[in-house]
């Protein structure tokens, strides 16, 4: 069963306040920026590894909901409660990077356990209604029944001396960031359990944070989390430099209380409603609607491959088995405003997200989950690397990698980068033609014949192929034509010059309908 709408994830979101773990309350407790704090004690990154081992040896235990009143807000209602900025974590200290709060209720059904990180000593942060402002019309609830359900980091991204919001981590293990001049878009999570498999979804939360101060100047912020479900536990450190391209480096430690034969590692979820390549299901005013446009993986051999993104019509998985992968993720390539149309939404702005492996991951496959949808507020798209054995309980499995949230990702651009996709049906003959854009590219030159074309595909046959070059572009266009009555087919291009490939291997699964 696979349900990941917006609407449905947020029911799973939150996390939980790890009794037993956290510091308890001075009597005269300190205030730091406007929040109230609890004693100082020792913080070692070590600590979180250790509570993530031993949450895993012991039974799960569910996390304590919030109460039903705070659930029970309507949408308007709780839009009607926000952070009062006057109380900003790390707020007037030297460091770059501020901190903001979030409460939790309606769709974030849980509450999370936060920490201030200062000269090696951890404080926790208490929760307070006092922190918050609300509208007239929002009901009195007790403070009591609810929490923090998240934060988001504050740092001056595009211009000195103000400070913005680029990175969130807010609900289940989700969170996002943007580089400069881009707009959120896709999110992170922490670990995929079960995506596309036989039972439900696990949806694992990070129930407890612990946000270094920043040092003076410096652009990086470390966030420490804990991470628990019914199947695993977990110790996460984010290291995250902002930036044109805002990266997150990341180190995890999994301890499995089951064997966990489908984790997804460095998962991606993102939303495409269609494009040049289904446009014509969709009656909208707009030219595209997508978060993300491709797939794009540079895989343990050196091949660059691109997988355009579809909106399917029954829920499609697709597996690019490989062994030590160099890097994946989802894509936005489509960059001019004219692509979309949509001056609201401005999804030209939306980041890409480049993941690069630390270290040898070893044998799996980069999984793509593509699920139908007909509205653009549910995400549809998750991306993520499952390791080809599973990961056994008891034992302590290590997952290191790099976030690159940005425009264009660093991988892009050594051979011709595909930049868009279509099909249709054959005018004059049977068939399915599909055309591929490419980019003009030093490798790709000027002259389509002296360019070898490979293509193939798992069922039908291939015929009528050109490749000629794109005087809008700059580039080359090639063109194809699927023949033969399958009704699903394995797609295949590749460009190639002396010996070498000189554009992104373009792989397609081809449904009928």
């Amino acid at each position: 069963m696979i349900d990941v709408s917006r609407r449905s994830l947020l029911a799973w979101m939150g996390g939980l306040t790890a009794l037993g773990l956290a510091p308890g309350w001075a009597e005269d407790a300190p205030e730091r920026a406007g929040m109230t704090l609890g004693a100082p004690t020792p913080f070692d990154p070590e600590l979180v590894v250790s509570r993530a081992r031993a949450l895993a040896a012991a039974a799960y235990v569910p996390p304590p909901a919030v109460s039903q009143d705070w659930l029970d807000l309507s949408y308007d209602d709780f839009r009607g409660i926000w952070f009062d900025t006057r109380h900003t974590l790390f707020r007037g200290t030297p460091g770059a990077v501020q901190a903001e709060f979030f409460v939790a209720g309606l769709y974030f059904p849980h509450k999370i356990g936060l920490n201030a990180v200062e000269d090696g000593q951890s404080r926790q942060i208490a929760f307070q209604l006092r922190t918050f402002d609300t509208t007239d019309q929002f009901p009195a609830l007790p403070e009591d029944g609810t929490g923090f359900a998240g934060f988001r980091l504050l740092g001056e991204l595009e211009a000195e001396g103000r400070f913005q919001e680029y990175a969130v981590f807010q609900g289940a293990s989700y969170f996002r960031a943007i580089g400069r001049g881009l707009a959120y878009g896709l999110s992170a999570r922490g670990l995929a359990l079960n995506t596309a498999g036989d039972g439900p979804e696990e949806f694992p939360v990070f129930r407890d944070f612990w946000i270094e101060a920043a040092e003076p100047g410096a652009p990086t912020v470390t966030v420490h989390a804990l991470m628990d479900s019914p199947s695993v536990g977990g110790a996460y450190t984010f290291k995250i430099t902002k930036g044109d391209t805002t990266v997150i480096d990341i180190a995890s430690r999994l301890f499995p209380r089951v064997d966990l034969a489908a984790a997804g590692i460095a998962p991606g979820t993102s939303m495409f409603l269609f494009s040049d390549i289904n446009r014509i299901r969709f009656d909208d005013f707009r030219e595209a609607v997508h978060d993300s446009d491709g797939l794009l993986m540079l895989n343990g051999a050196g091949e660059a491959l691109w997988r355009p993104l579809t909106n399917p019509r029954a829920v499609e998985v697709s597996t690019f088995a490989d062994t030590s992968p160099r890097g994946f993720g989802l894509m936005q390539r489509a960059r001019r405003a004219g692509d979309y149309t949509d001056l609201v939404a401005q999804y030209e702005r939306r980041p890409s997200l480049w993941v690069e492996p630390t270290g040898d991951w070893g044998q799996g496959a980069v999984m793509l989950v593509e699920i139908p949808t007909d509205k653009e507020i549910n995400d549809n798209i998750v991306a993520f690397w499952r390791p080809a054995a599973p990961l056994k309980a008891g034992q302590e499995h290590r997952f290191d990698y790099r976030l690159n949230w940005c425009a264009t990702a660093p991988v892009e651009g050594v051979v011709a980068p595909v930049t868009n996709t279509r099909t249709g049906a054959r005018v004059f003959e049977d068939g399915r033609i599909f055309t591929i854009d490419y980019a003009a590219h030093p490798a790709l030159g000027t002259e389509p014949d002296r360019i070898e074309v490979r293509v193939s595909t798992s069922a039908g046959e291939i015929s009528s192929q050109l490749l000629q070059r794109n005087p809008a572009t700059g580039g080359m266009r090639l063109d194809f034509t699927l023949k033969g009555d399958a009704r699903v087919a394995e797609l295949r291009a590749e460009l190639w010059r002396n010996g070498r490939p000189v554009a992104e291997v373009w792989v397609n699964r081809w449904v009928a309908t």
